[in-house]
This record gives structure tokens, C-alpha cells and sequence, in this order.
């Protein structure tokens, strides 16, 4: 286990785990410098409070062709898969699957591209009808390690928890029902980073 710039991690709310060295760090670096000098980033505006603002980070979603997927209000027309990001979607959802004792599997990964602490991701719970009932989402992080936090839905109970690069946290059960979760933004000087949330998301049209 690497050094954490915060408490360790045996604390985490049930539905969350994490395991902070999940990619070594050649593999890590390596990856997001291809992902980050790709073209396929992009600034998509959401609705938020009845108003349409754009989304305070860079995106990108590749996917299974029929995946087709939407967060408050844009819609995510899936890219193509590339061989790097297909292996790596194998690879998370073996870990995770040796994890939680069960098969897990995923055709889909949400690319968010923070290029500094005025970037960030506000409090929210990945409950789209596409998803599914109790969905497992898993997390890779690159780059720049930012505060994730937890916190229980209503009661605000919280856990900050440092993503460091290379790691895999992963949310399952009633993790987006119970909880809510965010990246803020910080005003300390901090380095771009990549985060890829692997999901299963059901094909348009088809039955949960």
C-alpha cells in the first residue's frame, strides 16, 4: 500500500471500497499522457436549477455501441473503444469482481479530465434509470490526487477520502442511494487529472 495523504481507508461507509495501487506507476503515467492528448475531450453543458451551464470539468464517453447514456440533461453518444481503455475495463472488472465474490462486468466508462482545482464534480448520485437498481461503478484515477467525499443523503454524515493516481474505488450495493458523492474544487495549486468511472449501462430499449 503507497503512502496516502489522508487517514486510512478501513473507515469507508459500506458500498465503498478502494485499493490505492491498483495500476503501477509506468502503467498509470503512461495512460494519461495518451488520454489526456487525445482528442475527445470535450465541455458539454448540463441544467442545473432550470439553467443550462457548462460542466465545471472536461468529458468523454466511450461505450458499447447502443450504450447510450444521459446526466442531467446531455445525452452521451458513445466513442469507440480503444485498445487501451478495453484492456483496462477487463482488468477493473476482475478486481472488482474477485472484490465482491461475484461477476461483475462493464460496457461502458465516463472520462472526466480536472485541469485544476477550479474543476470539480458537485454532490450527486449515479442513480440514471440506465444503470439499473444498485449499480457497481468502479474508478480509476490518474494524475493529480483530489478529495473525494462521501457523505450520507439527508443525514450528512461525511468521509473525505484522497484518490491517489493509479488507484480503483469502487461503489456498489446502496451506495448510490444512501450516499451521495462529489470532487470539490480547491483553491490550493493542483495538477490536471483523469478519472474513469466504468459502468454497465443497459442498452437503449432494454429491460432491467
Amino acid at each position: 500500500m503507497s503512502a496516502t495523504l489522508f487517514p486510512e481507508y478501513e473507515n469507508l461507509p459500506d458500498g465503498f471500497g478502494y485499493q490505492s495501487d491498483f495500476l503501477n506507476v509506468e502503467n498509470q503515467n503512461s495512460l494519461f499522457e495518451t488520454l489526456w492528448n487525445a482528442p475527445i475531450w470535450k465541455q458539454e453543458p448540463v441544467r442545473m436549477f432550470g439553467k443550462w451551464v457548462p460542466q465545471p470539468r472536461l468529458t468523454a464517453y466511450v461505450a458499447d455501441p447502443a450504450c447510450t447514456y444521459s446526466y442531467a440533461g446531455a445525452v452521451q453518444t458513445p466513442l469507440p473503444w480503444t485498445d487501451e481503455l478495453a484492456r483496462l475495463r477487463d482488468q477493473v472488472a476482475a478486481e472488482v469482481s474477485l472484490r465482491l465474490g461475484r461477476s461483475v462486468s462493464f460496457n461502458a466508462v465516463l472520462l472526466n479530465g480536472y485541469r485544476g482545482g477550479a474543476d470539480g464534480m458537485g454532490w450527486h448520485r449515479d442513480n440514471e434509470p440506465e444503470l439499473g437498481p444498485q449499480p457497481v461503478i468502479a474508478s480509476v484515477s490518474l494524475g493529480a490526487v483530489r478529495r473525494f467525499s462521501v457523505r450520507t443523503y439527508g443525514e450528512k454524515k461525511r468521509w473525505d477520502i484522497g484518490l491517489e493516481p493509479g488507484s480503483l474505488l469502487w461503489m456498489h450495493g446502496a451506495s448510490q442511494t444512501v450516499f451521495e458523492h462529489s470532487v470539490p474544487k480547491t483553491a490550493r495549486p493542483v495538477g490536471p487529472r483523469i478519472n474513469l468511472t466504468f459502468r454497465l449501462v443497459y442498452a437503449t430499449g432494454t429491460k432491467k
